[in-house]
C-alpha cells in the first residue's frame, strides 16, 4: 500500500468505521448471549429474514429502510411498538456500514466535509438514543408516528419532482458547511425516532447545491456511524428487540450486496408511491394507538362497591 493511499482521509475513516463495525459486532454477540440466558428468542424468523432482505435492498438504492420496517413490524405484530426504535437502530447497522464501505471508495465526495457531516449525525444519534430509550409506549408512538408523517411529506417532494436538482459541489465550506453541520445534528437525533436520514439528508445536499451523487457516502456514512452509537444506548436500555434486530442484520446484509452490485439502478417510482400509502397508513395508526393510550390513562378507575374488598 502506498504512503498517499495510507494517508488518504477516505481511507482513515473506513479504517475506524472498520473498528467500529467490530465494536458493533461484539456489542451484539454480548446482547444476544444476555438475552438467550434470560430465556429470550434469538433465532430470526423467515419472516424476519424477509424483512431484512426487502428493506435493505430499497434501502441501497435510496428508498430508506426505516419507515418500510416499522410497516412491516405494526402490520404482522412482530415488534412491541416501544422497543421498534430500538430495533431499526440495531438491526440495520450492519447492512448500513456495508453500505458505507462500498458508496465511499464508489463517489469522490470532498473527505473534510464528510467527516464533519458524520460527526454532526453521531452527536445527534447519541443525545436522541439516550433520551428515547426512556421514553414511555404512549409518547414512542406517538414520535413515530410524527416521524413518519415528516418522511411521507419528503417522500411526496420526491414524487412531485419539487426537489431543487442539486449542483455540481462535492465539496462545502464557510456558511454552507455551518448550514450542513446543524441540520445533520438534527436529523441524527431524529433518526432515533425511526425517521430515518436517508430522504431528507438528500433533500438537505441538493438544496445546498451539492452533486446529487454525493449524498450516498454522506447519508450512508452518517448512518454507520451513528447507528452504532445509537444501538449501544438501546442495547444498555434495553430497548430492542433480539428477535428482530438479527433478522434484519442477517437478512439485510445479502441484500445490499446483491443491490449495489448486480442491481445497481431500477426505476422506484412506483414503490415510492406504495411506501408512501403504507408509511400514511402506518403513522396514522401509531397516532391513533398513543391517543388511545393516553384516553385510556385519563379515563377514572372503576368505582369499587361499598364493602367490597380490596384486591
Amino acid at each position: 500500500m502506498s504512503a498517499a493511499s495510507i494517508l488518504d482521509p477516505r481511507n482513515a475513516l473506513l479504517t475506524v468505521l472498520a473498528i467500529v463495525a467490530l465494536l458493533y459486532l461484539t456489542l451484539v454477540v454480548r446482547a444476544t448471549m444476555r438475552d438467550k440466558q434470560e430465556g429470550d428468542r434469538a433465532a430470526p424468523t423467515p419472516l424476519g429474514l424477509g424483512t431484512g432482505f426487502v428493506t435493505n435492498f430499497f434501502d441501497t438504492l435510496g428508498i430508506g429502510s426505516f419507515a418500510t420496517t416499522t410497516a412491516i413490524f405494526r402490520r404482522f405484530g412482530m415488534v412491541r411498538d416501544e422497543k421498534i426504535p430500538g430495533t431499526l437502530n440495531v438491526g440495520h447497522t450492519l447492512p448500513t456500514i456495508v453500505q458505507a464501505f462500498i458508496f465511499t471508495k464508489l463517489v469522490p465526495v470532498d473527505p473534510k466535509t464528510l467527516i464533519l457531516l458524520i460527526v454532526a449525525a453521531v452527536l445527534g444519534a447519541w443525545v436522541g438514543a439516550g433520551v428515547v430509550a426512556k421514553w414511555p409506549r404512549r409518547r414512542i408512538q406517538l414520535g413515530m408516528g410524527v416521524a413518519l408523517l415528516i418522511f411521507a411529506g419528503f417522500l411526496i417532494m420526491t414524487l412531485a419532482s419539487r426537489n431543487p436538482t442539486g449542483g455540481t459541489l462535492l465539496e462545502l465550506t464557510g456558511t454552507k458547511l455551518i448550514v450542513g453541520f446543524a441540520g445533520n445534528l438534527a436529523l441524527g437525533a431524529l433518526m432515533t425516532l425511526g425517521i430515518g436520514l436517508y430522504a431528507p439528508c438528500m433533500i438537505m445536499i441538493y438544496m445546498l447545491g451539492m452533486n446529487p451523487t454525493a449524498a450516498f457516502p454522506i447519508m450512508m456514512g452518517s448512518c454507520a456511524f451513528l447507528m452504532p452509537v445509537a444501538s449501544a444506548r438501546f442495547v444498555r436500555e434495553r430497548g430492542f428487540d433480539l428477535r428482530g434486530s438479527l433478522g434484519l442484520l442477517v437478512g439485510g446484509v445479502p441484500a445490499v450486496l446483491i443491490a449495489a452490485f448486480i442491481v445497481k439502478q431500477l426505476d422506484l417510482t412506483i414503490v415510492r408511491w406504495l411506501v408512501l400509502v403504507v408509511v400514511l397508513y402506518t403513522a396514522i395508526g401509531l397516532i391513533r394507538a398513543a391517543r388511545r393510550e393516553a384516553a385510556e390513562a385519563l379515563a377514572p378507575a372503576p368505582a369499587r362497591a361499598p364493602g367490597a374488598a380490596m384486591p
